[in-house]
């Protein structure tokens, strides 16, 4: 191959350019160009490569910005997906809290049902006939459930102890009745009797009585009692009295020996343990009944049988015989209620059993008219409104609702609402049997003292039961329409017994002015107080009416929920509780739900107790502000 000269090549390409520019070949030369040729191409070239790496980077980029958005959906979707995964498993926890927290409290009751079952299937031999004293199954722990121990009834000797204690009674009532009123003496003797009735079911409602030591304790109480009883219609200056004295010194002594032996018994428990406040409970009642033998005793000896300070022992005496409610060692709540119905309902009993004994010997001579049947009947229809006015409290009130357990204050309070209730029955009794003796007599005018004492006692009688329903703490519904509607029924209840008892006690005074002076027949007096004492149970209904209007077959707990009441000793003390020890009822955990300054309004039921007691199953949980946030919780909302 030929090598060609750069010249040539020239020359050539230049020819062969201008052969395509002209056509024919001349000798004339191409105009020169701004850019050379290679130079365009080039920049041409470079031109559409940046372009394309242009278009590159850019769809590079939005690749990137779309697959970012991408990343950042799946990272916004996965924090919804983590959040809800939390709040799932949040609720989770709680719901395993609030289980283990429910089977824990199961788990209590079916040990205190099974040791509640032993105890009522034991023999009373077991363990010896003569044996130490041994506290009622479920006593000794603290936070066990009220609804847990109740007991069907109460014991045969128990339930003869009461029929002593009414005959005593009676006797008191026979006492006013001769008097025609109420003395000092009488109101001081059914005192005396009261509180012996209230040791013994105090003790009995924390030990247990069934071995052959506490069996002759009850007999030798009952001697007692009936001994003393014989005396209820002497005064101070009497030796009836003492006889009377020295009864009230034997049961303080007695009971101080009762103690002192439960004492020995527990002396020796460690200070860790439930049952110090056993040994302190023993040590409580020793003090209060050493005190009082020796008030009895500086009475019977220091003072004599002619001394006017007599009614000072008495008062004296008395007042160291009552016990703060729940001091130290709890009771048997729903024990001791039984008893209290029990010893009323017998005290009706021997009232209306009193006037069949009054007529009896009138219906000896002569067939009793239809009249006659009418007005003895008359009294049993009055005593049968009394016992519906009068609220069994064991099952009609919660136990975390009822006075005794509220505070000490509505606690005694509710004592004294007890012992006004049922001297005010005694003096009812006693006008009642003056005036059947007054209507088969056939005495023309109507006696003040049978009419007095029987509009006065029953004046006393449905007081004393508006009183002791008032101590309990009520429960109003969350809906203001509602919760106006039972406002409304209690205060009509309220106004009610008001004007029933003024209406009566105008009956029982004869000054000028008051419906006394109306001229009235034993049997339309009887009509007249019949009447009132229906209307007055109608209307204590009334409340119910509406509960039962409102939430027909629901469960009506669980929309009355928020406390109230209406004295002020029923405040709260302190510490108060996180919500209630026992959150398993529905209308408490409606309630914490609710209400969030629930731990202000609800009810203290520590405050019942000296000794400092946790939190139930919430003790040793964090702080106060952690137990509380615990507790504050609902099955449909989530923990923020």
């Amino acid at each position: 191959m030929n090598e060609m000269s750069p010249e040539s090549a020239s020359v050539d390409f230049e020819t062969s350019s201008g052969d395509t520019n002209t056509g024919p070949s001349t000798a004339t030369a191409a105009p020169p160009s701004t850019t050379p040729p290679m130079e365009t191409t080039e920049s041409s070239s470079t031109t559409t490569a940046a372009t394309t790496e242009t278009l590159i980077l850019s769809n590079t980029i939005a690749k990137q910005k779309e697959k970012t958005a991408k990343l950042k959906d799946k990272l916004k979707q996965s924090k919804v997906d983590l959040k809800n995964e939390k709040e799932r498993k949040q609720k989770l926890y709680k719901g395993l809290v609030k289980l283990a927290t429910e089977l824990k409290d199961t788990k209590n009751q079916i040990q205190e049902l099974q040791a509640l079952r032993n105890g009522e299937e034991r023999n009373w031999y077991e363990g010896g006939m003569w044996r130490g004293p041994e506290l009622l199954p479920g006593i000794q722990q603290k936070n066990a459930s009220h609804q847990s121990l109740k007991k069907e009834a109460v014991s045969l000797s128990d339930l003869f102890f009461d029929l002593v204690i009414v005959t005593a009674f009676t006797r008191v009532g026979l006492a006013i009745q001769d008097h025609g009123g109420l003395n000092v003496p009488q109101f001081f003797y059914f005192c005396v009797f009261w509180l012996i009735w209230g040791k013994e079911a105090s003790f009995s409602t924390r030990f247990d009585t069934t071995d052959l030591s506490s069996q002759i304790e009850t007999l030798l109480t009952c001697f007692a009692v009936l001994f003393g009883s014989l005396g209820s219609k002497s005064e101070f200056n009497s030796t009836e009295c003492t006889c009377v004295m020295l009864v009230a010194l034997f049961v303080a002594m007695l009971h101080f020996f009762l103690h002192l032996r439960v004492w020995f018994w527990f002396h020796d428990v460690s200070p860790g343990s439930e049952l110090v406040s056993v040994k302190d409970y023993s040590i409580y009642v020793m003090i209060l009944t050493g005190l009082e033998s020796i008030t009895w005793i500086i009475g019977i000896s220091v003072l004599g049988q002619e001394s006017k300070w007599r009614w000072l022992v008495f008062l004296i005496a008395i007042a160291l015989s009552f016990r703060l409610p729940r001091t130290f060692l709890p009771n048997d709540f729903h024990a001791a209620c039984s008893k209290r119905g029990v010893l009323f309902i017998l005290t009706l009993g021997f009232i209306l059993q009193s006037i069949v004994l009054v007529a009896s010997p009138f219906f000896d001579y002569q067939t009793p008219s239809v009249e006659q049947f009418f007005f003895l009947g008359l009294p049993c229809f009055l005593l049968f409104c009394i016992k519906l006015l009068y609220v069994d409290d064991s099952f009609s009130v919660d136990p975390k609702d009822h006075a005794l357990l509220v505070n000490r204050a509505a606690g005694f309070f509710f004592h004294i609402g007890q012992l006004s209730l049922l001297l005010s029955t005694t003096v009812l009794g006693g006008g009642l049997n003056l005036l059947t003796q007054s209507y088969l007599a056939g005495t023309a005018a109507l006696p003040n003292d049978s009419k007095s004492l029987v509009c006065g006692g029953f004046s006393a009688v449905i007081l004393s039961i508006g009183f002791i329903k008032s101590m309990h703490i009520r429960r109003f519904p969350t809906n203001p329409a509602h919760r106006q509607l039972f406002f409304a029924a209690y205060g009509t209840q309220i106004l009610v017994l008001l004007a029933v008892s003024y209406t009566t006690i105008s009956l029982s005074l004869d000054a000028p002015g008051y419906l006394g002076q109306v001229a009235l027949t034993e049997i339309q007096l009887l009509i007249v107080l019949c009447l009132l004492s229906l209307f007055l149970l109608v209307i204590s209904w009334l409340d119910e009416a509406v509960e039962l209007n409102l939430y027909g077959e629901s469960d009506a707990t669980e929309f009355r929920v928020h406390p109230f009441g209406l004295w002020t000793c029923l405040k709260p003390g302190d510490p108060k509780p996180p919500i209630v020890l026992d959150t398993n009822t529905l209308a408490d955990r409606r309630l914490s739900h609710l209400s969030p300054l629930h731990t202000n309004s609800n009810a203290n039921l520590f405050d019942t107790q000296m000794v400092e007691s946790g939190y139930g199953a919430l003790e040793g949980v964090g702080n106060e502000e952690e137990r509380v946030r615990l507790v504050k919780f609902s099955d449909d909302d989530s923990i923020v």
